[in-house]
Protein backbone atom coordinates (compact mmCIF):
# COMPACT_ATOMS: atom_id res chain seq x y z
CA UNK A 1 0.00 0.00 0.00
CA UNK A 2 1.21 3.58 -0.63
CA UNK A 3 2.72 5.59 1.93
CA UNK A 4 1.30 9.51 2.23
CA UNK A 5 4.79 10.66 2.95
CA UNK A 6 7.13 11.83 0.98
CA UNK A 7 10.69 11.19 1.22
CA UNK A 8 13.30 14.31 2.06
CA UNK A 9 15.48 12.53 -0.28
CA UNK A 10 15.87 13.98 -4.14
CA UNK A 11 14.65 11.49 -6.87
CA UNK A 12 17.89 9.52 -8.22
CA UNK A 13 17.71 11.61 -12.42
CA UNK A 14 18.31 14.68 -10.19
CA UNK A 15 22.31 15.91 -10.32
CA UNK A 16 22.02 18.78 -7.49
CA UNK A 17 25.82 20.31 -8.32
CA UNK A 18 23.68 21.53 -11.59
CA UNK A 19 21.85 24.55 -12.18
CA UNK A 20 18.05 24.25 -13.20
CA UNK A 21 18.20 25.70 -16.89
CA UNK A 22 15.93 28.02 -17.63
CA UNK A 23 13.00 27.31 -20.64
CA UNK A 24 14.12 27.82 -24.43
CA UNK A 25 16.03 31.18 -25.53
CA UNK A 26 16.50 32.38 -22.14
CA UNK A 27 18.84 29.37 -21.03
CA UNK A 28 22.09 30.54 -22.10
CA UNK A 29 21.43 34.31 -20.79
CA UNK A 30 20.57 32.99 -17.34
CA UNK A 31 24.08 30.74 -17.50
CA UNK A 32 25.79 33.99 -18.53
CA UNK A 33 24.03 35.75 -15.40
CA UNK A 34 25.25 33.06 -13.28
CA UNK A 35 28.32 33.02 -14.19
CA UNK A 36 28.97 36.33 -12.88
CA UNK A 37 27.27 35.90 -9.83
CA UNK A 38 29.17 36.45 -6.48
CA UNK A 39 28.48 33.06 -5.21
CA UNK A 40 30.71 30.12 -5.93
CA UNK A 41 28.48 27.45 -6.04
CA UNK A 42 26.37 29.30 -8.36
CA UNK A 43 29.19 29.69 -10.77
CA UNK A 44 30.44 26.25 -10.19
CA UNK A 45 26.74 24.74 -10.93
CA UNK A 46 26.39 27.66 -14.26
CA UNK A 47 29.80 25.81 -15.54
CA UNK A 48 28.14 22.09 -14.66
CA UNK A 49 25.00 22.91 -16.60
CA UNK A 50 27.66 24.82 -19.43
CA UNK A 51 30.06 21.91 -20.06
CA UNK A 52 26.48 19.54 -21.33
CA UNK A 53 24.90 22.50 -23.53
CA UNK A 54 28.57 23.63 -25.47
CA UNK A 55 28.64 19.53 -27.16
CA UNK A 56 25.92 21.15 -29.86
CA UNK A 57 27.57 23.40 -32.14
CA UNK A 58 24.12 25.14 -32.23
CA UNK A 59 24.51 26.02 -28.69
CA UNK A 60 28.45 27.29 -28.56
CA UNK A 61 27.20 30.13 -31.41
CA UNK A 62 24.46 31.45 -29.26
CA UNK A 63 26.92 31.46 -26.48
CA UNK A 64 29.67 33.31 -28.44
CA UNK A 65 27.08 35.78 -29.86
CA UNK A 66 26.05 36.55 -26.29
CA UNK A 67 29.30 36.89 -24.77
CA UNK A 68 29.81 34.06 -22.68
CA UNK A 69 33.45 33.86 -23.93
CA UNK A 70 34.33 37.45 -22.06
CA UNK A 71 32.48 35.76 -18.90
CA UNK A 72 34.66 32.53 -19.26
CA UNK A 73 37.62 34.27 -19.94
CA UNK A 74 37.70 36.43 -16.81
CA UNK A 75 36.88 32.97 -14.82
CA UNK A 76 39.97 31.63 -15.60
CA UNK A 77 41.65 34.06 -13.02
CA UNK A 78 39.20 32.72 -10.48
CA UNK A 79 40.44 31.74 -7.29
CA UNK A 80 38.53 28.27 -7.10
CA UNK A 81 40.48 25.53 -8.81
CA UNK A 82 36.80 23.71 -9.54
CA UNK A 83 35.84 27.08 -11.36
CA UNK A 84 38.98 26.86 -13.44
CA UNK A 85 38.96 23.81 -14.37
CA UNK A 86 35.18 23.63 -15.49
CA UNK A 87 36.24 26.65 -17.36
CA UNK A 88 38.75 25.29 -19.08
CA UNK A 89 36.87 22.08 -19.97
CA UNK A 90 34.13 24.50 -21.26
CA UNK A 91 36.87 26.19 -23.61
CA UNK A 92 38.55 22.48 -24.80
CA UNK A 93 34.82 21.03 -25.83
CA UNK A 94 33.96 24.60 -27.44
CA UNK A 95 37.67 24.26 -29.25
CA UNK A 96 36.44 21.19 -31.20
CA UNK A 97 33.59 23.00 -33.25
CA UNK A 98 34.42 24.90 -36.03
CA UNK A 99 32.43 27.73 -34.88
CA UNK A 100 34.01 27.67 -31.60
CA UNK A 101 37.63 28.47 -33.14
CA UNK A 102 36.72 30.59 -35.09
CA UNK A 103 35.01 32.95 -31.84
CA UNK A 104 38.88 32.13 -30.24
CA UNK A 105 40.37 33.72 -32.45
CA UNK A 106 38.16 36.79 -32.84
CA UNK A 107 37.96 36.90 -28.90
CA UNK A 108 41.45 36.29 -27.77
CA UNK A 109 40.78 33.39 -26.20
CA UNK A 110 44.44 31.74 -27.02
CA UNK A 111 46.29 34.34 -25.38
CA UNK A 112 43.93 34.20 -22.84
CA UNK A 113 44.16 30.79 -21.95
CA UNK A 114 48.22 30.70 -21.35
CA UNK A 115 47.48 32.66 -18.02
CA UNK A 116 47.21 29.56 -16.86
CA UNK A 117 49.68 28.16 -18.52
CA UNK A 118 51.22 27.24 -14.44
CA UNK A 119 47.83 26.49 -13.09
CA UNK A 120 48.77 24.47 -10.00
CA UNK A 121 45.98 21.92 -10.69
CA UNK A 122 47.29 19.10 -13.33
CA UNK A 123 43.51 18.61 -14.59
CA UNK A 124 43.43 22.27 -15.62
CA UNK A 125 46.54 22.11 -17.57
CA UNK A 126 45.34 19.09 -19.25
CA UNK A 127 42.12 20.76 -20.53
CA UNK A 128 44.46 23.93 -21.42
CA UNK A 129 46.63 21.66 -24.16
CA UNK A 130 43.97 20.00 -25.58
CA UNK A 131 42.56 23.26 -26.17
CA UNK A 132 45.61 24.52 -28.05
CA UNK A 133 45.51 21.05 -29.72
CA UNK A 134 42.34 21.30 -31.10
CA UNK A 135 42.69 24.77 -31.90
CA UNK A 136 46.52 24.07 -33.87
CA UNK A 137 44.50 21.78 -36.20
CA UNK A 138 43.66 24.68 -38.40
CA UNK A 139 45.87 26.74 -40.20
CA UNK A 140 44.80 29.59 -38.71
CA UNK A 141 44.42 28.58 -35.29
CA UNK A 142 48.37 27.26 -35.61
CA UNK A 143 48.94 30.84 -36.80
CA UNK A 144 47.18 32.61 -33.73
CA UNK A 145 49.39 30.31 -31.33
CA UNK A 146 52.64 30.93 -33.00
CA UNK A 147 51.73 34.79 -33.54
CA UNK A 148 50.71 34.95 -30.00
CA UNK A 149 54.68 34.05 -29.01
CA UNK A 150 53.17 31.16 -27.46
CA UNK A 151 56.00 28.46 -29.23
CA UNK A 152 58.86 29.39 -26.65
CA UNK A 153 56.50 28.66 -23.61
CA UNK A 154 55.39 25.54 -24.67
CA UNK A 155 58.71 23.97 -25.75
CA UNK A 156 59.76 24.71 -22.23
CA UNK A 157 56.87 22.73 -21.14
CA UNK A 158 58.07 19.65 -23.01
CA UNK A 159 60.56 19.51 -20.38
CA UNK A 160 58.85 19.86 -17.72
CA UNK A 161 54.94 18.79 -17.53
CA UNK A 162 53.81 15.58 -16.83
CA UNK A 163 53.85 12.53 -19.52
CA UNK A 164 50.13 12.54 -20.68
CA UNK A 165 50.41 16.94 -21.08
CA UNK A 166 54.11 16.01 -23.23
CA UNK A 167 51.85 13.96 -25.29
CA UNK A 168 49.33 17.08 -26.20
CA UNK A 169 52.08 19.63 -26.76
CA UNK A 170 53.87 17.79 -28.91
CA UNK A 171 51.07 17.41 -31.04
CA UNK A 172 50.24 21.05 -31.13
CA UNK A 173 53.61 21.92 -31.62
CA UNK A 174 53.88 19.74 -35.03
CA UNK A 175 50.73 21.07 -35.87
CA UNK A 176 52.38 24.61 -35.52
CA UNK A 177 55.93 23.98 -36.45
CA UNK A 178 54.71 22.66 -39.94
CA UNK A 179 53.94 26.53 -40.48
CA UNK A 180 56.67 28.08 -39.00
CA UNK A 181 59.33 26.84 -36.84
CA UNK A 182 61.65 29.51 -36.37
CA UNK A 183 60.28 30.46 -32.76
CA UNK A 184 60.75 26.83 -31.88
CA UNK A 185 64.35 26.68 -33.43
CA UNK A 186 65.72 30.19 -31.12
CA UNK A 187 64.39 28.05 -28.35
CA UNK A 188 66.54 25.47 -28.48
CA UNK A 189 63.80 23.08 -29.49
CA UNK A 190 66.21 20.60 -31.29
CA UNK A 191 68.36 19.47 -28.48
CA UNK A 192 64.94 19.19 -25.98
CA UNK A 193 63.25 16.74 -29.07
CA UNK A 194 66.43 14.53 -28.73
CA UNK A 195 66.34 14.28 -25.35
CA UNK A 196 62.47 13.02 -25.74
CA UNK A 197 63.47 10.16 -28.11
CA UNK A 198 65.31 8.36 -25.60
CA UNK A 199 61.63 8.21 -23.41
CA UNK A 200 60.65 5.36 -21.78
CA UNK A 201 57.01 6.02 -22.71
CA UNK A 202 56.36 5.14 -26.51
CA UNK A 203 54.01 7.61 -27.53
CA UNK A 204 56.92 11.02 -26.45
CA UNK A 205 59.31 8.70 -28.45
CA UNK A 206 56.34 8.75 -31.45
CA UNK A 207 55.30 12.28 -31.15
CA UNK A 208 58.65 13.66 -30.81
CA UNK A 209 59.59 12.11 -33.76
CA UNK A 210 56.90 13.46 -35.58
CA UNK A 211 57.71 16.55 -33.83
CA UNK A 212 61.00 16.38 -35.75
CA UNK A 213 59.82 15.85 -39.03
CA UNK A 214 57.89 19.18 -39.03
CA UNK A 215 60.94 21.31 -37.35
CA UNK A 216 63.46 19.57 -40.23
CA UNK A 217 61.29 21.32 -42.87
CA UNK A 218 63.02 24.49 -43.06
CA UNK A 219 66.72 24.58 -44.25
CA UNK A 220 67.80 25.78 -39.90
CA UNK A 221 65.78 23.07 -38.57
CA UNK A 222 67.45 20.42 -41.08
CA UNK A 223 70.96 21.81 -40.39
CA UNK A 224 70.02 21.85 -36.16
CA UNK A 225 69.30 18.41 -36.77
CA UNK A 226 72.54 17.94 -38.23
CA UNK A 227 74.41 19.39 -35.64
CA UNK A 228 72.58 18.41 -32.51
CA UNK A 229 73.28 14.71 -33.60
CA UNK A 230 70.05 13.81 -34.09
CA UNK A 231 70.17 11.54 -36.98
CA UNK A 232 71.40 8.66 -35.37
CA UNK A 233 68.60 8.54 -32.93
CA UNK A 234 66.98 8.46 -35.47
CA UNK A 235 68.46 5.85 -37.28
CA UNK A 236 67.73 3.51 -34.04
CA UNK A 237 64.59 4.19 -33.82
CA UNK A 238 63.91 2.60 -37.27
CA UNK A 239 64.24 -0.63 -34.92
CA UNK A 240 62.22 0.61 -32.34
CA UNK A 241 59.17 -2.06 -31.67
CA UNK A 242 56.32 0.63 -31.80
CA UNK A 243 55.22 0.95 -35.63
CA UNK A 244 54.55 4.62 -34.99
CA UNK A 245 58.01 5.36 -33.97
CA UNK A 246 59.40 3.88 -36.61
CA UNK A 247 56.94 5.45 -39.28
CA UNK A 248 57.60 8.87 -37.86
CA UNK A 249 61.67 8.11 -37.19
CA UNK A 250 61.77 7.34 -41.04
CA UNK A 251 59.49 10.45 -42.05
CA UNK A 252 62.18 12.85 -40.00
CA UNK A 253 65.04 11.33 -41.64
CA UNK A 254 63.30 11.94 -45.05
CA UNK A 255 63.44 15.62 -44.40
CA UNK A 256 67.40 15.58 -42.38
CA UNK A 257 68.55 13.18 -45.08
CA UNK A 258 68.05 16.28 -48.02
CA UNK A 259 70.88 17.93 -47.19
CA UNK A 260 74.83 16.45 -48.02
CA UNK A 261 75.34 16.64 -44.12
CA UNK A 262 72.26 14.71 -43.36
CA UNK A 263 72.43 12.22 -45.82
CA UNK A 264 75.99 10.82 -44.84
CA UNK A 265 75.15 11.24 -41.71
CA UNK A 266 72.06 8.62 -41.99
CA UNK A 267 74.35 6.51 -44.07
CA UNK A 268 77.40 6.54 -41.54
CA UNK A 269 75.08 5.41 -38.88
CA UNK A 270 73.65 2.49 -40.65
CA UNK A 271 70.26 3.48 -41.94
CA UNK A 272 69.77 1.61 -45.14
CA UNK A 273 69.33 -1.74 -43.65
CA UNK A 274 66.90 -0.70 -41.21
CA UNK A 275 64.50 1.38 -43.71
CA UNK A 276 64.82 -1.42 -46.54
CA UNK A 277 63.02 -3.72 -43.38
CA UNK A 278 60.44 -1.06 -43.37
CA UNK A 279 59.56 -1.63 -46.61
CA UNK A 280 57.65 -4.90 -46.02
CA UNK A 281 55.64 -3.40 -43.57
CA UNK A 282 52.19 -2.66 -44.88
CA UNK A 283 51.57 -0.04 -43.51
CA UNK A 284 51.23 3.33 -45.78
CA UNK A 285 52.59 6.00 -43.86
CA UNK A 286 55.67 3.63 -42.65
CA UNK A 287 56.16 2.20 -46.56
CA UNK A 288 55.77 5.71 -47.53
CA UNK A 289 58.52 7.46 -45.83
CA UNK A 290 60.86 4.93 -45.88
CA UNK A 291 60.64 4.95 -49.53
CA UNK A 292 60.97 8.56 -49.23
CA UNK A 293 64.29 8.43 -46.73
CA UNK A 294 66.00 5.62 -48.94
CA UNK A 295 65.22 7.80 -52.26
CA UNK A 296 67.06 10.83 -50.42
CA UNK A 297 70.14 8.22 -49.50
CA UNK A 298 70.20 7.23 -52.78
CA UNK A 299 71.17 10.76 -54.05
CA UNK A 300 74.79 10.24 -53.11
CA UNK A 301 77.18 7.84 -54.33
CA UNK A 302 77.71 5.73 -51.79
CA UNK A 303 73.55 5.00 -50.87
CA UNK A 304 72.86 4.48 -54.40
CA UNK A 305 75.97 1.88 -54.92
CA UNK A 306 74.18 0.15 -51.74
CA UNK A 307 70.49 0.39 -53.24
CA UNK A 308 71.41 -1.09 -56.56
CA UNK A 309 71.26 -4.79 -55.48
CA UNK A 310 68.09 -4.10 -54.18
CA UNK A 311 66.19 -2.03 -56.56
CA UNK A 312 63.79 -4.84 -57.43
CA UNK A 313 62.46 -4.12 -54.03
CA UNK A 314 61.31 -0.48 -55.40
CA UNK A 315 60.09 -2.39 -59.20
CA UNK A 316 57.54 -4.41 -56.84
CA UNK A 317 56.51 -1.81 -55.27
CA UNK A 318 55.52 0.36 -58.41
CA UNK A 319 52.19 -1.62 -58.64
CA UNK A 320 51.29 -0.89 -55.53
CA UNK A 321 47.65 -0.15 -55.51
CA UNK A 322 47.94 3.00 -53.14
CA UNK A 323 48.88 5.52 -56.04
CA UNK A 324 51.14 7.67 -53.33
CA UNK A 325 53.68 4.53 -52.33
CA UNK A 326 53.16 3.88 -56.36
CA UNK A 327 54.86 7.31 -57.20
CA UNK A 328 57.21 7.40 -54.61
CA UNK A 329 58.82 3.86 -55.77
CA UNK A 330 58.73 5.14 -59.30
CA UNK A 331 61.08 8.23 -58.29
CA UNK A 332 63.06 5.44 -55.84
CA UNK A 333 64.05 3.58 -58.85
CA UNK A 334 64.63 6.46 -61.34
CA UNK A 335 67.15 7.87 -58.58
CA UNK A 336 68.93 4.61 -57.85
CA UNK A 337 69.15 3.51 -61.92
CA UNK A 338 70.25 6.60 -62.39
CA UNK A 339 74.04 7.15 -63.99
CA UNK A 340 76.13 10.01 -64.39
Amino acid sequence: MASPLISQYLPPDIDPTKVSIAYGRRALPKLNEELQSSDLLTRQKALMALCDMVHDPEHVYQAISIGFLNSLKLLLRDPDSTVRQKTIEVFHIMANHSVGREGFLKHHVILALSQNLDDPVLLCRKFLHKTYRSVAQVPRGADSIISSGLIPFLVKKVQEEDEEIQELILDTLYFCLQWDASQALQSKAVPILREKLNSLNENIRSKAAHTLMAICMPQDGKDQVWQYDVIPLLVKLLDDPNIEVKGNAAGALMFAAVTTAGKYAALDAGAIPFLLQLLDIDVVKVRLNAIKALTMLAEAPEGRRDLLPEVVRFKVLIHNPVAAVSRAAQIATKVILWKP
